[in-house]
Order: structure tokens, then sequence, then C-alpha cells
């Protein structure tokens, strides 16, 4: 069995990239960093270093690399024979993807087994994202015949992958919690074989219980934790302030997630305290910086902070603790992040309402809109 997979970074490598090595994949990364991709085209393997409890070390070896900036016809013969395709570069970057992975669907025979292709993204349905960019790029009477060859399966995935100190190499360090849902229903009765991935009938509540209490906590724990001038996410986490306004966030969030799906009040409970245990783990060294960058995509319409917000404004339910966590990420200022440059420039010369329309999304005459405005407001008085 083989994968090939884009995004040879930390999680690529600490999460992905070791559960299909660990599944008996030969496992091929892709990346467009030459720097990286030498690295490990002249190793033989790296460690996963687990911290936490139970933690213990795991060494990928066996993997290559390929440059898909320079090397697309290196690539393309990888991809002519892999079984699976995963990503994990970004919701942004799946377009530049999309290319290689139509080659490689034009170039494979009728008769070879379908290819598994799965984005492994912090984005709801990221997937489908990859397959629609796909779509794009061939002709309405020849996507048909192309889509015939592969599975498009959308993923829920979630580790704690910190930034990694400067001389680790290729190793990685990784919390030990892990989570990798898959939809089934795709595969019908052959999914494929990764034992540390478990395949589920409805993916939707996974994304959505992650997005919204994984990404939610973690965004708002560094939001809250810059502006009380915390460094690392654990530090924030254990100062009252900042645990209580992360709380008041997450407890909104908890009610969207159980009267949506089935998952009952005590178990989305045990599930936000192992999520907030895991922030708290001081041998993570993540910072708030780091976590808490590109604010500007992380307040988007369909993001961690505004999506939940407006489906509980539409439900007439309280959304105090999401607008707190969504002008402490206004306020997020980090000159070294491009992102929190440009929302600071939008604050300054665009007006509340247009952000709130813009940057956003938010429709004139939604029930949130008001409170977003003010939180704008607040937000670029304080800026």
């Amino acid at each position: 069995m083989k994968a090939v997979h884009f995004g040879a970074g930390n999680i690529g490598r600490g999460f992905v990239g070791l559960l299909l090595h660990d599944a008996g994949y030969e496992v091929v990364f892709a990346d467009v960093n030459g720097a990286l991709i030498d690295e490990l085209a002249a190793s033989d393997r790296y460690t996963v270093h687990e911290v936490g409890v139970g933690a213990r070390d795991r060494v990928v070896d066996g993997c290559r690399a390929v440059n898909s900036a320079t090397d697309a016809a290196g690539l393309a013969r990888e991809l002519a024979d892999a079984d699976v395709v995963t990503t994990a570069v970004g919701p942004n970057v799946l377009k530049f993807i999309a290319p290689h992975v139509v080659e490689a669907l034009r170039a494979r025979g009728a008769d070879a087994p379908p290819l598994a292709v799965m984005a492994c993204e912090n984005a709801i349905n990221a997937t489908d994202l990859l397959r629609d960019e796909m779509a794009a790029l061939s002709g309405a009477d020849e996507w048909p015949r192309l889509a015939a060859r592969a599975v498009f399966a959308n993923t829920a995935v979630d580790r704690i992958v910190p930034a990694q100190a400067a001389d680790a190499g290729l190793d990685v360090t990784v919390e030990t919690f892990f989570e990798w849902a898959i939809e089934r229903s795709p595969f019908g009765d052959t999914p494929p074989v990764i034992a540390d991935a478990h395949f589920v009938d409805d993916l939707a509540p996974y994304i959505e219980r992650k997005l919204f209490t994984v990404n939610t906590g973690h965004a708002a724990t560094a939001y809250f934790g810059f502006l009380a001038g915390h460094t690392r996410i654990s530090d924030a986490l254990a100062d009252p302030v900042v645990e209580g306004a992360v709380e008041r966030a997450l407890g909104e969030t908890s009610a969207l997630i159980i009267a949506k799906h089935a998952f009952t009040e005590a178990e989305q409970t045990a599930y936000r305290f192992t999520i907030l245990e895991r922030f708290r783990n001081p041998d993570l060294p993540d910072t708030v910086e780091r976590v808490g960058r590109q604010p500007r995509r992380k307040l988007g319409r369909n993001e961690r902070f505004i999506g939940p917000a407006a489906e509980l404004a539409e439900r007439g339910r309280p959304v105090d603790g999401l607008l707190a966590a969504i002008t402490a990420a206004l306020r997020f200022d980090v000159p070294a992040d491009p992102e929190s440059v440009e929302l600071g420039h939008a604050l300054r010369t665009r007006g509340p309402v247009q952000i709130v329309h813009e940057v956003m999304g938010i429709a004139p005459g939604h029930p949130l809109e008001d409170g977003l405005v003010e939180a704008v407001a607040a937000a670029a008085s304080a800026r």
C-alpha cells in the first residue's frame, strides 16, 4: 500500500504521515519547501516524540519525499500507483494541490482501484473543497470519468502539534491525544486500512464538535491570553480570568453542539473537560502568538467564532462569551503576523459595519449583526 501526503510540515510528519506509516503504508511526502524535502530525502527516518500521559517515541522510517514545486514528473510517478492521497497544507492551498491530483486521475487506468482522496485540514468538508477545485480544472464531459476513478471522503482531524525547537530537525513533538475521523459512506464496504483512524456514518457532528470546541477554545485561549500578557497557552489557561472567559465561550458552543447533534450534555461536558486539560499540558511549548496567528481567517463566516455565534443568534441563544472572544481576536496585535497587521489596518480605515459584512460575512439584518458591530467598534477603540 502506498500513500502520497501533501504537506511535509509538523502536522504532516507528526500526525497524518505517522498514522499512515503505522498502518503499513509506504509514505511519500510532497511539499514545496525545498530544504525540508531535501532533508527528508537524505534521511531514512525521523522520530515523533509524544508528551503527556502514556507518552512514547515513535519512529517513522522508509518514507520518501518529492518537491511538488520543481518535480511535477516525479510527483506524477509517485501518484500513478498510490492507493491514498492525503493533505495537511491549509484549506487555502488545496487549489494548488488540485492540478496534481487531476493529472493523476487522467493517467490512472480505468481498471485501477479508485484513489482514496482525503483532505485533513482544519476546515469543514475540506475534501469537498479539493474535489470542487479539481472539477473546475476539467471539462463537464471529462469530470464524471475522472471522478469515477477516485473516492472523496471528508475527515475531521485533531492533534496539537506545537511550534518545534529550532534544533529539532525532522523530529516532531506532539501531544499523546489524537483523533482522525473519516466518513465511511463514500468507501462502501472497502474503506482504507488505517488502524488509528475511525470511520463514521455521519461526520458532521464530529467536525462541528471539534471545530467549535477544540479550535474555538484554542484560539480563544490565545486571544484572551495575549491580552492578559501571557506567552504560553498553558500559562494563559492557568489564569482564572482567561479560563473563565474561555469557559463562557465554550459553554455557548457546547449548547449549540448539544442542540444540533446526538451528543448528550454529559458527553459534551466530558469532551470539553478533556480539551481544556490538553491545553493545560505544560509539556507542550505552545505560544499564544502561534495559536492566534491568522486572526482574519479565524474570523471568517464559517469559522470557529462567527460560525457558531451566527447559529446561536439565529436560535435566540446567548452569544456574549463568543462576542468577547471575537473582540479579543480583533485586538490581537502582532506585527510579525500579516493577518494581524491587515486586520489592524482594516480597523483603522474601515467602519465596523463594513468589517462585519465583508470580513466576517454576516449579512445586513442578521441577528448577530448588531452584537458584532459593537464588538468591532470596541476593538477598534482599544487597539
